[in-house]
């Protein structure tokens, strides 16, 4: 499995490299590459279906017990084949939609680098490779979402995007810690084989309430439901493959996959019924308002999300049946759906459904499929929509809790479905329309073929339920619970009240059909209410993020350096005497004060002239006179290191005041006479700062002597410096052979600081002007 991925990213970094030499032909071989790996997949297909798991481990940094773990089971195996088959034909479709376009090459690197995304998501065994993969997949999603970056809508669209799911993406990375935290271990299958102990665990809210907030991003759920309808600003391929079919379900993905170890408690149950109830209500109420075909489909892909959440959150073996169908379902004819409106929009020009009809004979196939796919999205038989709709009332109506509530959801929504199958299967193709609309571009085969495909295997699914579809659903829901379930998708169960229910929605949605303008006036009725919803929020945080920035950086970025280092300073000193306060040992002082009675004769000499060194640096005006004083600090400095048996130390010392003051003499001398400018109650606060640092720091030094540490590390650098580091010097061998990496870095600081010097040092006005 790990070839499946390296295989797509090299695809996708060598895409603009073949439409350099293919031209409008690239999307032959861009469809084949997933057409390849889903036919791979498939050949584990009699394995998955006797309940086998297959994993992949490639151990990366051993010594921190990071690998690239892979595993695939019924369920990612389920969303895989998804993947890889849309993928297929939308990388298809793209290469007709796009004809012409030069950056076309581009956009199949980003469509590419996408699926890759998607397929490490779903077959990740391991928590960081799912946060790695979750990362990429907001990544790409962003630059397909702007990939038409001439328009400031769509650039603004995509930092939206980006901004809620990688928002989102540091939650999950912050949950997914404390959940392998709570299972002690990083593994997905280990983590999912101790249910228990996660929830009986201290983190496990926390972990629950993250990971909560990066599938609910990802998947579009109320409060964060408003990117994915701006997101339909991407070109149509995007649509259908990033926000019907694959990326807007990578977090129902989590939340299914995560099942088994963080379900079936009351957090985890009402938490997802509240929210997702909540997101698949708006998104319907919010859908019968719009007359942009993409928004159309955008929200009803958000009530369509909120379903699978809420079923999610029944957790029943009935329901979570029911989500993997209904997801199947809704994949198949929303998928349709998208590409039938890139067509129209591709052949007319406008999206506006209110300008659009009698387009059933000039786009003769495209109608067909649109036809297919409004049948299966009403929940008409035979289509496998049908069998979704059923299992979804039947679901809700047996629920234990909140009974009324779920169905009235799924009614609701259901409604609203059959409604939208209306407008786009019948109001586009086959109702009569006062003035024919005008076709722009004809139909061609790499335009209406995958959506027929797809739309063809909706009805395939509905007609054969328990060939096709029955055994993997089956290992698929196995995976989300302790047991695997038994269940066989039937499409017809007889005349039944669930069966008189989908027939009372059909005749609902039809009149909110005929009087879908009626629903467009609540747009107009409810706008006042929208600028204050999650979409005002969002902007009222955005449009003020940069000024609070500005401000924040004024008041910390002040120029200063000595505030800067300021800051560090009393950063440490409360860190350190918070630390000291809760945990730090008592530091018998008094015992100690009869030491300093025996202070020999030299070293009250360095005190003495140490002391009156400092006072007269603080109250001296004259750089040269400064450099001085420092300097005499620092060879007295040097005498404490040599009197303390530190010789080598002492002579680097040395050098280095030394150094330091030849270099200050060179360039002080050349600046500008010396001006006060800074108040003195201000010099007194830095005088207070280094005065409160040099106690904390004094007393740690007393504690450290006080409690010495036990360490093992300096018998080992003794016993191995010469044996190792063939040095004498185990002060030398320690910097450049066992912390050889932390020298080379500072190293790199210094040269880096020092390049920057030389740079400034070299600057010089141009003639005229003033330094």
């Amino acid at each position: 499995m790990v070839f499946l991925i390296l295989a797509g990213l090299l695809a996708a970094f060598a895409s603009p490299l073949l439409y350099r030499f293919l031209g409008k032909w690239i999307f032959i071989p861009m469809s084949l590459i997933p057409l390849l790996i889903f036919s791979y997949l498939c050949s584990f297909l009699p394995q998955i279906l006797n309940g086998k798991v297959i994993e992949s481990i490639v151990k990366w940094a051993p010594t921190l017990n990071i690998e690239l773990h892979f595993y695939l089971d019924g369920l990612s195996f389920f969303f895989a084949l998804l993947i890889t088959g849309f993928g297929t034909l939308i990388m298809f479709y793209a290469g007709g939609y796009l004809k012409g376009n030069p950056q076309l090459g581009r956009f199949y690197l980003y469509l590419m680098l996408f699926m890759t995304a998607m397929l490490g998501v779903v077959l990740a065994g391991n928590i960081f490779c799912l946060f790695v993969f979750w990362e990429l997949t907001s990544l790409s999603s962003y630059l397909l979402i702007g990939f038409q970056h001439q328009e400031e809508t769509t650039r603004t669209s995509a930092l939206q995007g980006l901004l809620v799911t990688g928002g989102g993406g540091l939650a999950l990375m912050a949950g997914l810690i404390l959940l392998g935290l709570a299972g002690n271990s990083f593994s997905i299958p280990e983590i999912l084989n101790q249910p228990n102990a996660i929830t009986s665990s201290a983190y496990y809210l926390p972990a629950l309430v993250l990971i909560f907030i990066g599938a609910f991003t990802k998947s579009a759920q109320f409060p964060f439901h408003f990117w994915l309808p701006n997101a339909m600003a991407a070109p149509t391929p995007v649509s259908a493959y990033l926000h019907s079919a694959t990326m807007v379900k990578a977090g129902i993905y989590l939340l299914a996959r995560l099942t088994p170890a963080l379900g079936g408690t009351p957090e985890w149950q009402n938490t997802l019924m509240l929210i997702g109830g909540i997101t698949a209500t708006i998104g319907a109420f919010l859908a019968i308002q719009q007359t942009d075909l993409k928004a159309i489909l955008a929200y009803t892909t958000i009530s369509a999300l909120g379903i699978l959440v809420m079923l999610t959150g029944i957790g029943t073996s009935l329901a979570l049946q029911a989500m993997l169908v209904f997801l199947l379902a809704h994949a198949l004819y929303k998928g349709t759906l998208f590409l039938v409106a890139g067509n129209v929009d591709h052949a007319t020009g406008t999206r506006d459904i209110t300008a659009l009809g009698g387009l059933g004979k000039p786009m003769r196939f495209t109608g067909i499929a649109a036809l297919l796919a409004a049948l299966s999205m009403a929940g008409i038989l035979p289509f496998f929509g049908f069998i979704g709709k059923e299992l979804l009332y039947e679901t809700t109506l047996a629920s234990v809790n909140y009974k009324t509530i779920l169905f009235g959801i799924a009614f609701f929504s259901g409604m609203v479905f059959v409604a939208v199958a209306l407008a786009f299967g019948f109001g586009l193709f086959l109702k009569k329309h006062p003035q024919q609309t005008a076709i722009h571009h004809r139909d061609s085969l790499a335009l209406y073929l995958p959506p027929l495909i797809l739309s063809l295997a909706g009805l395939a699914f509905g007609l054969l339920p328990g060939f096709l579809a029955t055994p993997l659903l089956i290992q698929a829901a196995g995976a989300m619970q302790k047991t695997v379930p038994f269940f066989e998708l039937k499409l017809w169960h007889g005349f039944t009240p669930v069966l008189g229910l989908s027939l009372l929605t059909l005749f609902l949605g039809y009149f909110l059909y005929r009087f879908s303008g009626w629903g467009r006036q609540l747009a107009i009725f409810f706008s006042p209410v929208y600028k204050i919803g999650p979409a005002g929020i969002y902007q009222f945080l955005l449009s003020n993020f940069l000024p609070a920035a500005t401000a924040v950086t004024a008041f910390i970025q002040n120029g200063y350096l000595r505030s800067y280092i300021a800051t560090i300073i009393l950063t440490l000193v409360f860190l350190t005497v918070l630390t000291l306060t809760v945990h730090g040992p008592d530091l018998q002082l008094y015992e100690r004060l009869p030491l300093l009675l025996d202070v020999r004769m030299h070293e009250l000499a360095l005190v003495m002239l140490v002391l009156p060194a400092l006072v007269f640096l603080f109250i001296t005006r004259s750089r040269l006179t400064s450099i001085a004083i420092l300097g005499m600090v620092g060879y007295a400095i040097a005498l404490i290191y040599i009197l303390f048996g530190a010789p080598d130390v002492a002579a680097t010392q040395l050098l280095i005041e030394t150094l330091t003051v030849v270099l200050f003499v060179l360039i002080l001398h050349k600046l500008p006479a010396f001006k006060q400018t800074t108040p003195r109650p201000y010099q007194l606060k830095y005088l207070v700062v280094s005065i409160l640092f040099g106690s904390v720091i004094t007393y740690v030094l007393l504690l450290v002597k006080q409690f010495p540490l036990n360490s093992d590390l300096k018998t080992y650098f003794g016993e191995n410096s010469y044996v190792l580091g063939k040095g004498r010097n185990i002060v030398n061998v320690i910097l450049v052979d066992f912390r050889a990496l932390d020298t080379l870095g500072e190293i790199v600081v210094l040269a880096v600081a020092a390049m920057g010097i030389y740079a400034m040092l070299k600057m010089k006005p141009e003639k005229g002007k003033k330094t």
